[in-house]
């Protein structure tokens, strides 16, 4: 991925979470060559209502930041699926998952705890 195209992407912030497209790991491909810029993203889940959302920001911000391209060609792509650890540190710290060795250990120590609870009718 390109470095000026990642830093432009990633003045999107995930709808959920406030952080970073590039830093939440749904820009797959961000590349800019004589045809133009090509980018291709997913969501955190299929079912993510934002995916036309994010597709129209991106389309957006890239027209804007760089006039000088031939052509700009954004995908929304559903495969591969999005994991958690796709998530870069810097998205693991804005999470507060900062130690945790592996990005799925929070979710882990999270569904433990849930699953623990007393819950009452």
């Amino acid at each position: 991925m390109q470095e000026d195209l990642a830093d432009v992407l990633n003045e999107i912030e995930c709808p959920d979470l406030g952080i970073g497209i590039v830093d939440m790991g749904l820009v797959y491909v961000a590349e800019w060559n004589a045809k133009g810029i090509e980018v291709a993203f997913t969501t955190t889940s299929p079912s993510c209502p934002f995916g036309d959302a994010l597709l129209r920001q991106i389309n957006d911000i890239l027209r804007h930041r760089f006039r000088e391209a031939a052509s700009i060609h954004v995908q929304l792509v559903l495969d591969p699926p999005w994991t958690l650890e796709r998530l870069t540190d810097n998205a693991r710290n804005k999470l507060g998952w900062t130690g945790a060795g592996t990005a799925t250990a929070p979710l882990a120590h999270f569904w433990s705890g849930f699953a623990s609870r007393s819950w009452k009718n």
